[in-house]
This record gives structure tokens, sequence and C-alpha cells, in this order.
């Protein structure tokens, strides 16, 4: 079980199908004395705070009198698997029933001569599993609506789909009672009502399958969570009375003495106390250069020890860790978002209850003014099922699907409708810089000599035996070095070996100043003219005698990608951890103008929340683990793929193809598909604004009225299908 630093209880909460479920989740909760709950729909999580002498168990029983299930977080790993397994489960044999169903159905309804003895009940056996098993979900859904008193979407595609069925068994048990339907050049066979079996497997089908989606979609919400909280360290050595004690992490307090070893994540927040190392802050900041530290030095919980032995006095602990911080802004960024309604939930909470309203006015109105009973039925199941909202189930599922289709094509993984929701009004992007505009590994850009002698061949050879970023840059620009002889790596600091008889180190000047090495005038200045680049010294014989110029190396797309979203109107902004010259020399090459330099993640996040505050709409690039809590909190969150997993998990699309001309691409397809999304919801809605009088009034008859539904439908996918060719042949739309 989860339990927060306060004592409050995280339950995952399964069974929710819009965020309305979590709202009557959350009130049916702080309903009970003493409890304070949110339930966030994005993640399935539920905080809740218990007062004194209530259990989680108690907490997990209020969901599940309100008709959900609830399980204490850390506890739902297989209940999260078992539910997406029996949704796809269900959705198979929606599908593989369907199919020749409908085929069955339409041709024996309509044409006689194709009948065989038994044909109803061969049809009626096959849509059974479907309306019922299949179906379930959306019956459960609107018998728990119905305990409320409330109506969703769930409730008309139950109602539709038991109608559909009801009807279609009912006459051909029954038997036909009179003629066909008449559908405008000629009146129908007898037992032609059997084609509303295919309505209502097709229904369920087509609404389960957007369904399943949905669900994978939202459940990977929870993946950034997870990570994040997969960096910290589980156990830490604690040093007490001169032994080493191992503990859980959990239980480091302020002032502990905790000894790192190489290749192990530091478990808190601390200061150095002893040894020297280089530590890996990729996970923090992005940058790939591991940071050299020392007595005195800060360093931060989740990055991890590259090298010596770190004795480190424990400053921040738990909830109060960097770390921990980024794992809270990632969740309220999360909780943000999934307060957003979809369009559908919104008209579908007033258009649900007028059909049921028009269905059973429609069939009161029938049978007093004298009509038959089968005539009041058949416009009352008329108006469910030109109502039921299978194109209104598919506005959103096929546009997505095509334009994710099209978007795989192009190179980019849009993770669900949010995304387009988000992008309609994107007028910033902020760019990370290390990993993103750049390729994240270094070269060397320059060499300096003060002596005379060659730089570069005696500092590759010595680097050929090193692992360091800088050690691997330097001695692939000089691939035949010659041969290196007693060589020893310095602690976060350089290296140093015997190469043709002399003596060679290559480092910081603060290895030098260690080493006593002499530093003549010319390289202390050369030293503080570096700017951007990062500088290593080269000594022969006891003193320096040149010096090597390195730096990242931009992305070739990157300069070209600025400019393409410039050319779109949208305003760009380069953030990043490293330092003030090297960001702004990055954002002078690639074209962009404004550059915010020295920034942590926790001033990630702080920034895109203020140009958010400033109205724009924010879409933020990144690539690093540091990057998460940003790309979650910006209004769209792009990562690159080649970047760290955690930030592919909180982005709401992964940039798979290695050019930055993506970002643009996914501007402009994104808007497209919500645009398709848009009009699909408007034919939609439209056309049953305009289709329900007519049902009503006995101008449409239950089988007109399915295969209207059924073009609708057509409509829909076609107009959705047109996404294939988005940016088919050019880019500067």
């Amino acid at each position: 079980m989860t339990t927060t630093t306060d004592g409050a209880v995280e339950l995952t909460v399964s069974g929710m199908t819009c965020a309305a479920c979590a709202t009557r989740i959350e009130r049916k909760l702080n309903k009970v004395a003493g409890v304070r709950a949110t339930v966030n729909y994005a993640t399935e999580r539920a905080v809740v705070h218990l007062p004194q002498g209530m259990r989680a168990d108690d907490a997990v029983q209020v969901v599940r009198d309100a008709g959900y299930d609830a399980t204490p977080a850390g506890r739902d790993r297989e209940q999260s698997r078992d539910t997406v397994t029996g949704l796809r489960r269900r959705l198979v044999v929606a599908a593989v029933l369907a199919i020749p169903l409908g085929n069955l159905s339409i041709s024996l309804a309509l044409v006689p001569a194709l009948r065989f003895p038994g044909w109803e009940a061969l049809c009626v056996l096959l849509a059974l599993p479907v309306v019922t098993y299949s179906a379930w979900p959306f019956h459960r859904a609107a018998l728990r609506n119905l305990r409320h008193g409330a109506s969703s979407m769930d409730t008309l595609v139950s109602l539709g789909v038991l109608a559909s069925f009801g009807w279609a068994l009912w006459s051909l048990v029954a038997g036909p009672s009179g003629p066909g339907y008449w559908l405008g050049f000629g009146v129908t066979a007898e037992g032609a009502d059997a084609v509303y079996l295919d309505v209502a497997a097709g229904v369920t089908t087509f609404l389960l399958a957007g369904r399943y989606f949905e669900l994978r979609s939202r459940r990977s919400a929870v993946g950034l969570l997870t990570a994040l909280a997969g960096i910290a360290a589980k156990d830490a050595r604690v040093l007490r009375d001169g032994a080493e004690t191992t503990v859980p992490a959990a239980e480091v307090r302020v002032g502990d003495l905790l000894v790192v070893r190489p290749g192990e994540a530091l478990p808190a927040d601390g200061v150095v106390v002893e040894g020297y190392s280089a530590v890996d802050t990729a996970s923090m900041t992005g940058e790939p250069v591991p940071v050299e530290v020392g007595p005195g030095d800060h360093v931060t919980g989740g990055t991890v020890n590259s090298a010596g032995r770190l004795l480190v006095r424990a400053t921040a602990v738990g909830a109060n860790t960097q770390l921990a911080q980024m794992r809270a802004l990632a969740e309220q960024a999360a909780e943000r978002k999934a307060a957003v309604q979809r369009l559908v939930d919104r008209v579908c909470s007033v258009f649900v209850p007028v059909v049921l309203a028009l269905s059973a006015l429609t069939l009161a109105g029938w049978l007093l003014t004298d009509h038959s009973t089968r005539d009041a039925f058949t416009a009352a199941v008329a108006v469910l099922i030109i109502a039921c909202p299978c194109a209104l189930g598919l506005a959103t599922p096929t546009a997505l699907m095509v334009g994710v289709a099209r978007a795989a094509q192009l190179g980019i993984l849009v993770k669900g409708p949010e995304v387009l929701e988000a992008t309609r009004a994107v007028d910033t992007v902020v760019l990370d810089k290390t990993g993103t505009v750049t390729t994240g590994r270094m070269r060397v850009a320059a060499t300096t000599s003060f002596t005379g002698e060659d730089v570069l061949r005696p500092a590759a050879a010595v680097e050929a035996a090193s692992e360091h970023p800088i050690g691997v840059a330097i001695a692939a620009a000089c691939p035949d070095a010659p041969a290196v002889t007693g060589f020893e790596a310095l602690v976060g600091a350089g290296a140093r070996g015997e190469v043709e008889g002399a003596p060679v180190v290559v480092g910081s000047a603060e290895l030098m100043a260690r080493l006593d090495v002499v530093v003549p005038a010319a390289a202390a200045e050369w030293w503080s003219e570096l700017g951007p680049a990062t500088g290593v010294l080269v000594a022969r014989h006891g003193e320096v005698v040149g010096g090597i110029a390195l730096r990242d190396t931009v992305h070739p797309s990157a300069q070209s990608a600025v400019a393409r979203l410039h050319s779109l109107g949208l305003r760009t902004v380069l953030l990043t951890g490293d330092h003030e010259a090297a960001a702004r020399a990055v954002g002078a090459e690639i074209g962009v103008g404004e550059v915010i330099a020295n920034v942590r993640p926790s001033d990630k996040v702080a920034t895109v929340e203020r140009l958010r505050a400033q109205g724009r709409h924010v879409a933020m690039v990144g690539d690093g683990i540091n990057d998460g809590p940003a790309l979650a909190a910006a209004d769209l969150g792009m990562a690159i793929a080649r970047g760290s997993d955690i930030a592919a998990q909180a982005a709401d699309v992964v940039l798979v193809r290695d050019d930055l001309d993506a970002i643009a691409d996914t501007v402009v397809l994104a808007g497209r598909t919500l645009a398709t999304i848009r009009g699909n919801l408007v034919w939609a809605f439209g056309y049953n604004a305009a289709a329900l009088p007519l049902a009503a009034f006995g101008l449409l008859n239950p089988l007109i009225a399915g295969a209207a539904m059924s073009l609708s439908s057509v409509l829909v996918v076609a107009n959705s299908l047109r996404l294939r060719t988005a940016l088919g042949t050019s880019r500067d739309e």
C-alpha cells in the first residue's frame, strides 16, 4: 500500500468511464466524516486523507458502494492488467461475431430467397454474446448511472443496443405482425426486423474498440509517476559509530552520513563531506557531462555516483528531496489535465436525457392517439436507434486512429485525444537544449598550443582508455593516437599516463593545481575566454602545453526546424540547465531569440507555468528525465524518442523520427486531426437533431433509422480517412 508523507492513502480506482465518474467518487468519499479526498480520472488514482480510526479498506468499501472498484496503490498491477485484458477479450468476441452476423442478417432479412430454416435463431445466437458479454461494460455503467439518477453516453449506448436486439428478437420469435417496412422505393419482405441484430452488434463493436484504446492511452499517464519513483534509491548505507548500516531509504534522516559507492544512486539530497567523484546528473539536469564533486559540493538524490566513494551528509529527505518534488509536480500537472471534460461528455449530459424523454413521449403519444402498439413501439425504437451515438462514438476514435497512423508514418507517436485538444491553440514552443536541439555528444571544437607542441595526439592517447564523455570525444578526434602506458583515471578531474616516454596529464585547472603542474599565463587567459565551450588542459613533463575546447553538437535539423516553427507563427524559447554562455551560443546558432539558462527541473516547470499564466499555450519539447514534469505541465508535451523513457511517458507526443522538423509536423497534423474530429461531431449531432423529429413522427421506421445511422457512421469514417494524405507532399503548411 502507498501512504503519502502526511498519512494519506493512495488508491487505484477502476471502472471510471469519464471525468464525471471521478467527481461522483470524490463526492461520495468526502461525505464521510473526517475524510478529504481527491480523485484523478487521468491517472485513475485517489488520494484519501483518513480520520483517526478509519482504515484504507474502509475507503475502498466507500468507492465500491458507489459502484466502482478500488485497490490500495502498490497492489494494483495485476488488477490493471486484468482490466485491459478483459476489455480486449470482449472486443475480440464482438468483432469475431459481428462480421458474419452483419453479412447474414442484412442479406437474409432483405432477400427472402436466401433464407433457410432456423436462420433467425442463428442470427440471434451470433448476436447474443455481443449484446450481453461484450456490451456488459456499457450496461454496467448504465445501471450505475441509474442508481445515482444520472445518465451518460453509456446509458444511450446500452438502451440502443438492448432496444435493437429486443425488437429484433421479439419480431423473430413472435413472428411478423404485418407487412415489411417502406424504404422509399418499395416495401421490404416480412422479417426484415432481423437487421437490428446487426445494428446492436455493430454499435457494441465500434464503441468497445474506442473504449479499449482510450483505456490503453489513459493508463500510460501513470507511467511517469511510476518511473520517477523508480529512479530513487531503495536502500541507503548510513555511517553510524564508524560502521556502515544498510537501511531503507525512507528511514534516512536529515544529518545522517551516507556512504555512496561507485555506480549507486544517491538516496537523498546532501553535501559531500569526504571524497571526490564524477556524478551523473542526467536524471535531474539532462546534461551529458558528469559533474565533478568534492567536499562542500551539493548533490541531489536520484543522481548516480560514477566513480569514487563519497561520504554525504543528508540535507533533504523524503518528500523534501528534489526528486520527490518532481514527482509531485508531475502528478499536479496530470490532475490539471484531467479536469478538462471531453466535448462529447459535455453534450451527452444534455443530449441523453432529451433522447430518453423524447422516446418515451413518442411511445405515449402514439398510444394515446389510438395507433397500434406495433406502430407506437416502431416509432419509439426508431428514436432510440437514430439517436444511438454510433457516429458520436466513431467521431473521435476513427479520426484519432487515422491521424495516429499517419503520424506514425511521419515518425510521430500520438498518445491520445487530449493531445488534439491541447494543440488547437499552441503558440509557444519551449525547446530543451541538451539532447533535443543538440545531440548530447561532445566534440572537439578547437585545440590551442601554448608552446608550439602537438596537443591533441598526446591527449587522445591518454583519453583512449577513458570512459568519460569528454575523454571519448578527445579520443575520437584523433583515432591514430599512439599507445599509452601507466594509465590512471583521476576521479572527477581527468586522467594521466605516459605517452612516447613523456608523462602526460589531461584535465581541469583544479587538477593541474592539485598536481603542482606549471600553468602559464597564456593558459589562464585561454581558460577565462572559453565562453560556451568546455575546456581541458594538457600538460607534458609537469607543464601545461595547450588546451582543448569541446562543445555539444547541434542537431543538423535544429536550425531548419526552428525556422519552420517561426513560419507557422509560433514563438520559440530555449530552456536549459546549462550555463548562460553555452545556451546563448546554441540559441544564436539555431535562430532562437529567447534563451533561459541555469534552470533546475522545478524551474523548468515554473517557466512553463509562467508562460501559461501570460496567456500562452505552451508546447514543451524535451528528452531527459528532468524534463518529465515540464512535459506534463505544458499544454502539449513532446518527447524525443532517443531520450529517456520517463520523458516519453510524461509526454503527449513522442517524436520517433530523428528530425526536429517532426515538431512542426506534429502541430500541423494534430491541428488537422482536431478539425476533423470537430467536423465529425458537428455532423453527428446535426444528423441526430434533424433525424430525431422525423423518427418521432413515424417518418423513419427502425430499418431506415438503422440504415441512416450506418450512413452517418460511414460519412464520419470517410471524413476521417482524408487524414491519410495529410502532409503528404509538402511541409510548408
